[in-house]
């Protein structure tokens, strides 16, 4: 019988590798936007999720570095405007502020 051909032990693997599904998706390139909706500790290769901006004041139009998880009120050097409200995640600008994020 089948004990006669296999061990034991390799009789439960085989019957274990019939039944198991196959994945459809490809794990070594996986899609970013799928890679971005998950936990930054999840994704294939670990980034965060914060990030640092230049921040253009809507008055002076002076360009201010603002981290993304600011977790306090940023205001401008020359003009006094807050630019930034902490929420508890990534900070809301305000009105008519433009930013872009910085890169390496």
């Amino acid at each position: 019988g089948i004990n006669a051909e296999y061990g034991a032990r390799d009789c439960i693997f085989h019957l274990h590798r019939r039944n198991m599904p196959l994945i459809e998706t490809d794990l070594l390139h996986p899609d970013p936007k799928d890679e971005k909706r998950k936990h930054k500790k999840k994704r294939l290769v670990q980034s965060p999720n914060s990030y640092f901006m230049d921040v253009k004041c809507p008055g002076c139009f002076q360009i201010t570095t603002v981290f993304s998880h600011a977790q306090t009120v940023v205001v401008c050097a020359s003009c006094s405007t807050p630019l930034c409200q902490p929420t508890g995640g990534i900070v809301r600008l305000t009105e008519n502020c433009s930013f872009r994020p910085k890169l390496d």
